[in-house]
């Protein structure tokens, strides 16, 4: 690489730092007012906590600017290369291989497959992966034959909750997480390109249009891929670990560090392989980069393995064990009747800090030509998700199940597809990924996991869920949004109607109407 092209990538990595700083401080700030003012801690514990988060700042901002330096362009060009070839027979297989391939890398499904007691993680993330790769060949029919999204989100999520009915408890909350931590910071940005790519095989206006939706789709496939797996896995008695690690001193902290490292490094070593082979033979049998462009990628690669590492031993080692201290000190203490509000504020401030909230704001503006204002994106989620949080930790009082909430809210936003523009449809679904990042899969999830083991309910069916309702809010704000939006558009239109273009209007007039 030349020196500029070192000194861009050093400029871009501390602006992802400081994105991803942005993102985990919020999280930070209220843990430690907890922790010194209402839900002491072990000393070791939170020093191991900080530890983590340093760990994850650096791990989401490496493996951002890794995803964009390779993921989207390796998703981009595939997708230009396979439209160029217009042969299904070759589309199909390689947007299925992608889509798992892709997968498999994700960091939140990563978090969760670790952290499920009763499935091999490995046997979860290879079915997860499956379902994907299906869905995402069922994305590449749409977008070249202009299929109605609407249509397929119907039948589909039909199936799903027909499905549901036979599925085990301990298997429900799992499937629909695993639907909600797939549309993660890694799958999102390459389904998104590969989707642009191949929508370069139609010239209609629909067209890029139609490469909305993809995640959408996408998301549906890890939760019937695990309902079906939950029909013939062999039961198990497995409970999760709510046991929080212990440390003696400083020292036994580093070791701690240290003994994740070499796990971490193959695990992330192999999930990666699959994706970096796809490039390596598709690019010298089709793409044929130049040398430059090629070695480009290949460091973006090396930023997303060098992220994935830091993030997930962060994870792993600091911020896992203090959530399940937390929602366990919570539930046993005379604190528990802030439980709600405390995982309503939770809900608020993940969704507010979250940086792709930012580029979903920018998304929204565009399409309505400015008319919608981003802070009106971003307030919406907020307070979506905070619902959403407040209602899983209700679950986790309650023995509720997810499906009680699931069903009306998916009904909700099906509904609302018919009164909205085709666009928002898309967007909304799309925006799951959005609302379920990292903070989610990793500390909400092991704090509720917490907060079930202390109160004695079913971890598996209640603490887990919780992504799968912070991955369903969305779609009835964003379309909520558009629907604001199409009736100002109305508004608009009948003024325009009123008066002609050489009418003199008057102030008072239009501020009347």
């Amino acid at each position: 690489m030349s020196r500029a092209a070192i000194f861009k990538d050093k400029t871009a990595i501390t602006e992802k730092i400081r994105e991803a700083a942005r993102s985990v401080f919020p999280i930070v700030l209220i843990v430690v007012l907890l922790c010194f003012c209402v839900l002491p801690v072990g000393t070791d514990i939170m020093l191991s906590f900080l530890i983590g988060t340093v760990f994850v700042i650096l791990g989401i901002g490496l493996f951002s600017l890794g995803a964009d330096i390779s993921m989207v362009p390796i998703g981009t060009k595939v997708g230009t290369a396979l439209t160029k070839t217009r042969r299904l027979g070759l589309i199909l297989p390689v947007a299925f291989i992608l889509g798992f391939a892709v997968t498999v890398a994700e960091p939140d499904l990563q978090v969760l497959a670790a952290t499920v007691p009763h499935i091999n993680s490995a046997v979860l993330l290879i079915t997860v992966g499956i379902g994907v790769g299906f869905f995402l060949t069922v994305c590449m029919l749409r977008i070249i034959t202009g299929i109605n999204l609407r249509r397929l989100l119907i039948v589909f999520y039909a199936a799903v909750f027909a499905l549901a009915a036979f599925t085990d408890a301990d298997f429900l909350s799992i499937a629909f997480d695993s639907g909600g931590v797939t549309t993660g910071p890694m799958t999102v940005p390459f389904i998104l390109a590969l989707g642009i790519g191949v929508s370069n095989i139609r010239s209609d206006k629909k067209a890029e249009a139609d490469s909305f939706g993809l995640v959408a789709l996408c998301s549906i496939g890890p939760i019937i891929a695990v309902m079906l797996l939950g029909l013939f896995y062999p039961a198990e008695n497995a409970e999760a670990d709510i046991a929080a690690a212990q440390f003696a001193d400083t020292a036994h902290i580093g070791n701690a560090y240290l003994r994740s490292l070499p796990h971490t490094l193959l695990e992330t070593a192999v999930s990666l392989l699959p994706i970096a082979a796809v490039f390596v033979i598709f690019n010298l049998l089709s793409l044929k980069l130049t040398r430059r462009s090629f070695i480009r990628i290949c460091f973006g690669i090396l930023y997303t393995y060098a992220g994935l590492v830091l993030f997930l031993t962060g994870v792993n080692v600091g911020f896992s064990p203090l959530g399940t201290v937390l929602g366990s000190e919570l539930m046993s203490g005379k604190a528990a009747v802030f439980a709600v509000p405390l995982a309503m504020a939770f809900g608020w401030f993940i969704i507010s800090a979250e940086p792709a909230v930012a580029v979903l704001e920018k998304q929204i503006e565009e399409v309505s030509a400015g008319a919608i204002p981003g802070r009106a994106i971003k307030l919406s989620l907020s307070l979506a998700v905070s619902v959403a949080m407040g209602i899983s930790m209700v679950r986790v009082l309650t023995g509720i199940s997810v499906l009680w909430f699931l069903l009306p809210g998916y009904a909700i936003a099906l509904i609302l597809s018919f009164f909205v523009p085709d666009i928002y449809t898309a967007i909304a679904f799309d925006s799951g990924g959005v609302a379920s990042g990292p903070m989610t899969a990793t500390f909400m999830l092991q704090f509720f996991i917490g907060a079930a083991g202390t109160t004695g309910g079913n971890i598996l069916s209640d603490a887990f869920g919780v992504v799968a309702m912070v991955a369903m809010v969305p779609l009835i704000s964003i379309q909520a949004v558009g629907l604001i939006y199409k009736k100002r558009e109305a508004v608009t239109e009948e003024t325009r109607e009123e008066y002609g273009d050489f009418d003199i209007v008057e102030l008072w007039e239009v501020e009347e109407i």
